[in-house]
């Protein structure tokens, strides 16, 4: 019974879907397949429309003018997150997380080098897990850097005499 009625009624829900879609602003495809999901839907709770080439072409029109409702209501991106060059919110979490290990390293190395128990190099290289030849330029580097920081906060001050 389902099967002959849907055969029975794909021709003109294409010529009728075909009609409307231009005047809605949507595709023919969309307007079909949504008219069918609507006679699914009757068929599971009312059963058969008594004429379904009226019911029909009466369900493609309601669908045209909800499809043109929607489509007034809908504004488009200002860009699409494709375009967009910022870094999405994968890369914010990764970056983040690579300055909170940056930051754990320097601190870490900070105070094995400021450690008032006045390691040697081999005690802090052991301590933080790196070679103890690569702990003195990790040092320079990490002094320069506090050097950089530190620069425009000492030339703020004012001379005192």
């Amino acid at each position: 019974m389902t099967h002959d009625l849907v055969a029975a009624l794909h021709p003109l829900l294409t010529a009728e879907a075909s009609a409307e879609a231009y005047a809605s602003g949507s595709e023919p495809d969309d307007l079909e397949q949504a008219v069918w999901v609507r006679l699914l839907e009757r068929l599971e709770t009312d059963g058969p429309p008594g004429d379904p080439q009226r019911w029909l072409r009466r369900a493609v029109r309601a669908e045209a003018r909800r499809s043109r409702r929607t489509s007034r209501r809908e504004r488009p991106y200002g860009l699409e997150p494709a375009d967009d060059n910022r870094p999405g919110p994968e890369q914010l979490v990764l970056a983040a997380a690579r300055h909170r290990a940056l930051r754990d390293a320097v601190r870490r190395l900070l105070e094995a080098l400021l450690s008032p128990k006045d390691l040697t190099y081999r005690e802090i290289a052991g301590e933080l897990g790196i070679s103890q030849g690569s702990l003195g330029p990790e040092r320079s580097r990490c002094l320069g850097c506090l050097r950089r920081l530190l620069a425009p906060e000492v030339a703020a001050r004012e001379v005192r005499g």
